[in-house]
């Protein structure tokens, strides 16, 4: 049996409506902020193209700052990316944020998560990682970096002996290619930054990340709509 965190189900993994809420989407904005006052715009861009959740990266300066504007959006479902320390889970987590992503497993990060009651989706590429996310008690995972690991045949070789696992691939989905991932049973959603592209947050041009965010949410309705159809 694995050794599950206590209150949390191994079957599970991880506090459910949250990572449900993210497979509903199925599309998971990965953003980039150099300008913490233009989150709030950023986020009601997002809505108004349909698209309810968010991973900010603390990639920058202004990303803490921003995560307050953004999680009290109401219908936004704020996460935080690139966290790298556990101070940073606890920072974020107070502002508002609602699930945690990471490039990588680190034990600290995973643990305050854990004792925060927040779901935490560290990055893996091999199967020892896998083990390690599954031992903690996870049962989602990002896939990063998916395209430079291998893309959708090296997710498939990794997804196969887990079957109580699911992936959020991340790095190098595009349009081109969520398609493919997203009909992959493994996958509960993919992040990608197509439809916020650094520049146009830069420039602030909320009408057209509102267009990308709604070709993003439909074509993945699409996408559902073939596959129940067949």
């Amino acid at each position: 049996m694995t050794d599950a965190p206590e209150g949390i189900s191994p079957a599970a993994g991880q506090p459910p409506d949250v990572l449900s809420r993210l497979g509903a989407v199925g599309v998971v904005p990965v953003v980039v902020l150099d300008d913490a006052d233009s989150a709030g715009a950023l986020a009601d861009a997002l809505l108004a193209g349909g698209l309810g959740c968010a991973e900010l990266t603390l990639r920058t300066p202004a990303a803490e700052h921003a995560v307050p504007a953004m999680a009290g959006r109401a219908g936004l479902l704020l996460g935080v990316g690139t966290v790298l320390e556990a101070g940073q889970v606890e920072r974020c987590v107070d502002a508002g944020a609602r699930f945690v992503v990471s490039p990588g497993f680190d034990d600290e990060v995973v643990e305050r998560c854990r004792s925060l009651g927040v779901p935490v989706l560290p990055g893996t590429a091999t199967a020892t990682e896998v083990l390690r996310a599954r031992r903690a008690g996870l049962r989602t995972v990002k896939f990063f970096p998916a395209e430079t690991s291998g893309g959708l045949p090296a997710l498939r070789a990794l997804a196969a002996p887990f079957h109580d696992m699911r992936f959020l691939p991340t790095g190098g989905i595009s349009p081109a290619n969520a398609g493919d991932y997203l009909r992959d049973p493994a996958v509960l959603a993919v992040g990608g930054s197509w439809m916020v592209p650094r520049e146009l947050v830069r420039a602030r041009r909320w009408d057209e990340i509102t267009r990308l965010s709604a070709a993003a949410v439909r074509a993945v309705a699409e996408l559902r709509c073939a596959a129940a159809a067949r």
